[in-house]
């Protein structure tokens, strides 16, 4: 037997006290729901042990847990190796994952990485989603952020100050929140209590909401505090972008020069159809000089500013106003109708359809999705990809392998690939693709794909397939070539006299 030296001893003795003596509680799925729901505040880290990224987090977060640990707020965290199906069931797609859980209640951590900034964010979680506003203070508040929403109430206690206090506490990273008790502050403000009304830094300066404020909810309030967040017409870069995509509602651009003298008429050209339609479509300009490649990929074919576009961010839909006509607030109009009325058609992007297909791998465009993915006799898998994704060129080989050991089959089962930058997918698909690579499998006999979320080798892929086909995969024995005969008998030379041996 191999005795450890004792170096190695006092490590692992040194490792397990520091393992004892963490700050930081280890959750697991049998304990994880009733901590939750019984902390005030926990931020939970979701690692895997292998993760660089988890590594530095670390010490930086056993440093914050044991700061905060006087304070009364605990850090948490879930190995994702050994607790996989937790991990997947809150929704964790990497790592490390953190999320900040009150009483049960889940939001997004967004705070800084390392020990200082931490503590800093978790304790000005535990202060008060909503502060108390007073008649001196309350001009300077309603302009203290972006978007200031102030319940005015008779007293704390007053319906809705458990409604409103709860939609701080989900937004406190989005919104400022206060509330006004003062009889004297709400006269001043021209408020009649209960009331709840948001201030914003841009389009109408103060909005009341507008129904009876007795038996609002919860969503209630969330969901028109969100629809005021959006500007009527505002810029849409890569820090305003999440904005947009979190919404259901179509996302209509303007697309145009910024350093043009003309930028600010453009924008004019939009805004009275942005305010006669803001409940039903998003409005923004975009920088088409730095952003033209959006431009592409929203079908708009020419550089050619300022242009016009609106976007289905559900379906992924796009529907680019023609770049010969001239852009005008009536055109304008009139294309939003059409939209809204659902008379315009969208714009479908495709490649052209390979003239020949002798490869293993199925090149699928958008002109022929439908045709051959949704054949109801065939087995389809498909790999939605881009060019550009470094997961899917490692995926590559691994793909045309499978495709050639199927290629016998093609009648049967189709191995087929789908470049979704250059292709949209019809309109008719209930799904998008959001992520690359994404694969998902057509069995024979239905129209509706199932996802694929094994790893991806040849030997995982291989299984789906034999575990999901319809068809039968048995693979025809080879057949010869035409230029190797058959072996035949050999046949005695005729007048020929042979010695035996």
């Amino acid at each position: 037997m191999r005795l450890l030296a004792p170096a190695s001893i006092l490590a692992l003795a040194s490792l397990a006290l520091a393992e004892a003596a963490s700050d930081v509680l280890s959750l697991t799925s049998a304990d994880f729901e009733g901590k939750i729901s019984s902390e005030s505040l926990l931020l939970v880290e979701f690692f895997a042990p292998w993760c660089g990224h988890c590594k530095a987090l670390a010490p930086h977060y056993e440093e914050a847990a044991t700061a905060l640990k006087d304070k009364g707020i605990k850090l948490a965290k879930v190995d994702c190796v050994e607790e996989a199906d937790l991990c997947q069931s809150k929704g964790v797609q990497g790592y490390p994952t953190l999320k900040v859980y009150r009483n049960g209640e889940v939001t997004d951590y967004n705070g800084p990485r390392k020990a200082d900034g931490i503590i800093s964010y978790m304790v000005k979680q535990s202060l008060p989603a909503v502060s108390d506003v007073t008649a001196e203070k309350h001009e300077e508040f309603t302009k203290a952020d972006k978007i200031v929403a102030i319940a005015y109430l008779p007293s704390s206690s007053v319906a809705p100050a458990a409604e409103f206090s709860a939609v701080a506490e989900t937004h406190r990273d989005d919104y400022l929140f206060g509330v006004v008790t003062d009889a004297d502050a709400a006269a001043a403000a021209g408020v009649t209590p209960p009331a709840v009304v948001v201030y914003r830094s841009f389009d109408d300066f103060r909005t009341e909401y507008p129904y009876p404020i007795s038996g609002v909810t919860k969503k209630d309030l969330s969901d028109w505090i969100a629809e005021l967040a959006i500007p009527v017409l505002d810029e849409v870069n890569g820090e305003t972008y999440a904005v947009y995509a979190k919404s259901t509602k179509p996302l209509a651009y303007v697309f145009l020069d910024p350093s043009s003298e003309d930028k600010d008429a453009q924008i004019d050209i939009v805004k009275p159809i942005a305010k006669k339609y803001k409940s039903k479509v998003n409005f923004v300009w975009i920088d088409a000089v730095k952003y033209g490649d959006h431009g592409k990929a929203l079908n708009l074919p020419e550089a050619k500013w300022p242009s016009f576009v609106i976007q289905d961010m559900e379906k992924q839909l796009k529907y680019p106003f023609d770049q010969s006509k001239e852009l005008t607030t009536e055109a304008v109009g009139e294309f939003l109708d059409q939209f809204i009325n659902g008379k315009l058609e969208p714009s479908l992007k495709s490649q052209a359809v390979p003239e020949t297909q002798d490869e293993p791998v199925y090149t699928l465009v958008g002109k022929n999705f439908e045709q051959v993915a949704l054949e109801k006799d065939k087995d389809v898998f498909v790999e939605f990809y881009a060019a550009w994704c470094g997961h899917c060129k490692r995926l590559k080989p691994i793909w045309d392998q499978l495709g050639e050991k199927y290629s016998a089959i093609k009648d049967k089962l189709v191995i087929a690939k789908f470049e979704v930058p250059e292709n949209d997918l019809p309109p008719t698909l209930p799904f998008r693709i959001t992520g690359f690579p994404t694969i998902k499998f057509k069995p024979a006999g239905s129209t509706e794909f199932i996802d694929y979320e094994g790893d991806r080798s040849l030997e995982s892929l291989i299984s789906f397939v034999e575990a999901n086909a319809k068809n039968s995969l048995e693979i025809p024995a080879a057949k010869p070539k035409a230029d190797e005969p058959e072996a035949q008998a050999p046949v005695a030379d005729e007048g020929v006299k042979h010695e035996e041996l």
